[in-house]
């Protein structure tokens, strides 16, 4: 009788412990989105939901990990001075089928998850250059309706060493900020002068590499009006830390107003921060006899931001 009870109780002690840790990890999966920067894509609420289904993975399988042992060294101690060995307990083939077969599918799970994240994104990346599979144009499907009704809205952006160019090809604008209108679909024509650059903004969630020689369009759909930061992910060199530019997200008025402006004022050197502290090198009476690429000539913009 006293067997049956503690074998009740141990079986109510799993069952309790089991839904303490999966509503704890559900818990903290849903902080996690707090623990980003603000949504400012309609890609980001894809990305947001593959973080959050991770972290809430990765708590549960932790979480029950550690009460697990816990648990043992709590309620399964030994006797105080039983130093006896323990039952000549040998492989169990089921445990052993069990424990392999959670972690094969948890992998399958997660990987068929963020193909599926990245086929509904319809980012372009080096598969493109290796010619695999990799649809050009997919609909988001957090995009919004009135988003993929409009027409796509085409820029130009060149990379180099250090600096981003953004060319409005309708109306014949370069800028050194990324101007964009929210809730529009819009392509990049992603172009690299020299190296290997990555085109990155945190608050997108979206990072694409930019390989030399080779012209690849990337689409996305702002949906946040604000101002973001685009940074290179790619070491690219000496300066490559100054190789950031302001992404601005505002209204299609706004930014058809802001188009507008831009068309009326005469071109002028754009604010190279590389190429300025290139010079304050070179002009040292100290040289430390370090080697660099010297940065790109300042393009001509009808917006130096």
């Amino acid at each position: 009788m006293t067997m049956k009870i503690q074998k009740i109780l141990n079986i109510l002690t799993l069952l309790t412990g089991a839904i303490a840790v999966t509503i704890t990890s559900l818990w903290i999966g849903k902080q996690a989105y707090s623990w980003l920067p603000p949504q400012a894509a309609a890609e980001s609420l894809l990305i947001d939901d593959l973080i959050s289904f991770l972290v809430t993975l990765g708590a549960f399988i932790f979480l029950g990990v550690t009460s697990t042992l816990m648990y043992s060294v709590i309620f399964h101690r030994a006797v105080k001075d039983d130093f006896t060995d323990g039952p000549p307990i040998e492989g169990n083939i089921t445990l052993e089928v069990v424990w392999t077969a959670i972690p094969i599918m948890l992998v399958l799970w997660i990987a068929g998850y963020s193909y599926q994240v990245y086929e509904q994104m319809g980012i372009q990346g080096p598969s493109e250059v290796v010619h695999l599979h990799n649809p050009m144009v997919m609909e988001s499907a957090y995009a919004p309706a009135n988003a993929l009704a409009e027409p796509v809205e085409k820029i130009d952006v060149l990379a180099k060493q250090w600096a981003w160019v953004f060319h409005y090809p309708e109306r014949d604008i370069t800028s050194t900020e990324l101007h964009l209108p929210s809730d529009r679909r819009i392509r990049l024509a992603l172009r690299s002068q020299d190296v290997l650059h990555g085109f990155y903004i945190p608050a997108f969630r979206l990072k694409q590499d930019i390989i030399p020689n080779h012209a690849m369009d990337f689409e996305f759909t702002p949906i946040r009006p604000g101002k973001y930061r685009l940074t290179d992910s790619q070491y690219s060199g000496t300066y490559f830390a100054t190789m950031q530019a302001n992404v601005v997200v505002e209204s299609p008025e706004d930014y058809q107003q802001w188009l507008a402006q831009a068309a009326t004022q005469k071109p002028s050197l754009a604010n190279n921060q590389a190429a300025s502290e290139y010079a304050q090198t070179s002009n040292q009476s100290v040289q430390t006899g370090w080697v660099t690429v010297p940065p790109a000539a300042p393009f001509l913009v009808n917006s130096p931001g």
